[in-house]
């Protein structure tokens, strides 16, 4: 691994999902894991047996004072934070007029600020040591958008933005940053863990209703499996060149694909506009 032989990767969100597979798989590769999750009980049976490798602690990322204390607590017992997986946050459905503030607020306060405030809390060990790799769970709705999305995409949207801007200050520090963007998997996300508001006005329903109703009726039957996607992200991170960007998926990677070349093709039929609202050559 470019890291080091025996990386220590601090997880959030390892309570269930994407989050629980990675603390089993960086475990039994002997490797060590900082394993956290709202409530620390939680996960105390994936750390079990792991000795000295493994350090379970409880965190909720809305709280920076709990932040602080593990990320000390976890460079105490390991000296170090090789990788940082940003893996808390959960899914919220609605349409953009129907949200609901409080719900929309606490959305961004764990999908974003709890990720940047854990990555500030990394970052000064990670600088020191001129290594180590931030690892962002987004999502294709990051890239695409979908109706009934609109607060959730929102918040990848943001985490795509933040994390662009990380990669370029950080990586002449050498440190690697990645935004992983899944497409539907059999995880929590589209079950217990989402929350739905459900339109109640007509103008909603076929698109947004429909939208809502589907997610729900996918649950535990997407094509995604969160097993082999946890290794696509562990063979990326040790790779010598990792890209800034990993799609999981196919239908991800179907659907950025699609969205990326619609978004040429509406940049480039508009370019002439783009460019006349410059001065002209003589008046620069």
């Amino acid at each position: 691994m470019p890291l080091n032989d025996n990386p220590v990767w601090f997880i959030t969100g390892c309570s269930t999902g994407f989050g629980r597979e990675f603390a089993q798989k960086v475990l039994r590769r002997g490797w060590r894991a900082v394993v956290t999750a709202r409530d620390a009980s939680r996960v105390q049976d994936l750390v079990d047996g792991h000795g000295d490798q493994a350090l379970a602690l409880s965190l909720d990322v809305t709280k920076p004072d709990q932040i602080a204390a593990a990320v000390q607590e976890a460079e105490g017992r390991f000296g170090a934070i090789d990788v940082l997986v940003n893996n808390a946050g959960y899914g919220y459905q609605s349409s953009i007029e129907e949200g609901d503030d409080a719900e929309i607020r606490a959305q961004f306060e764990a999908n974003v600020f709890g990720l940047a405030a854990m990555t500030r809390a990394v970052l000064p060990g990670m600088r020191a040591r001129r290594r180590g790799h931030i690892v962002n769970i987004s999502s294709q709705a990051g890239f695409i958008g979908f109706e009934g999305s609109g607060y959730y995409a929102a918040t990848k949207h943001a985490v795509e933005g933040l994390s662009d801007s990380l990669f370029r200050e950080v990586a002449p520090l050498g440190i690697k940053v990645t935004c992983v963007e899944p497409g539907p998997f059999r995880t929590d996300w589209a079950g217990r863990s989402l929350q739905q508001r459900r339109p109640t006005i007509a103008d909603y329903q076929n698109t947004v209703g429909a939208r809502l109703a589907s997610t729900a009726s996918i649950s535990g039957k997407q094509p995604g499996d969160p097993v082999r996607a946890v290794e696509a992200i562990i063979k990326m991170v040790e790779a010598d060149n990792p890209p800034r960007h990993l799609v999981l998926g196919s239908i991800a990677l179907d659907g950025i694909r699609n969205k990326l070349n619609e978004t040429l093709a509406e940049i480039d039929g508009w370019a002439e506009t783009s460019r006349s609202a410059d001065y002209p050559e003589s008046e620069r």
